[in-house]
């Protein structure tokens, strides 16, 4: 997958077109991911202890990698990313729009 955890990235597609948010899990089996804010979901919880409050908890919900583009930390646009190869030998994603290398820190 091109998009990694703490990415920014932008919805595309769906009901929460347009927002921007940072993605907390990558679930790549099933090409998903889970970002924050977008695609609160709404589940009734039981009290498990006392100091465990029950009720009803929002969530965020996985929503598929194909509905989000990349938003690029140095030019600020939504940008499709390559894979290059360093001199090093390290394999790093690099902004089709600025040409600015992007982190690979997870």
């Amino acid at each position: 997958m091109k998009i990694k955890k703490s990415d920014t990235v932008r919805v595309v597609a769906g009901n929460a077109k347009g927002a921007e948010g940072k993605v907390l899990k990558v679930i790549p089996e099933a090409n998903r991911i889970i970002v924050e804010k977008i695609n609160l979901i709404k589940r009734h919880t039981r009290q498990t202890s006392q100091s465990d409050k029950g009720g009803i908890v929002e969530k965020e919900a996985p929503i598929d990698a194909s509905n989000v583009i990349l938003v690029c930390p140095k030019c600020g646009k939504p940008a499709k990313t390559s894979h290059v190869r360093l001199s090093d030998g390290r394999k790093v994603r690099r902004c089709k729009k600025c040409n600015e290398t992007l982190s690979d820190e997870s």
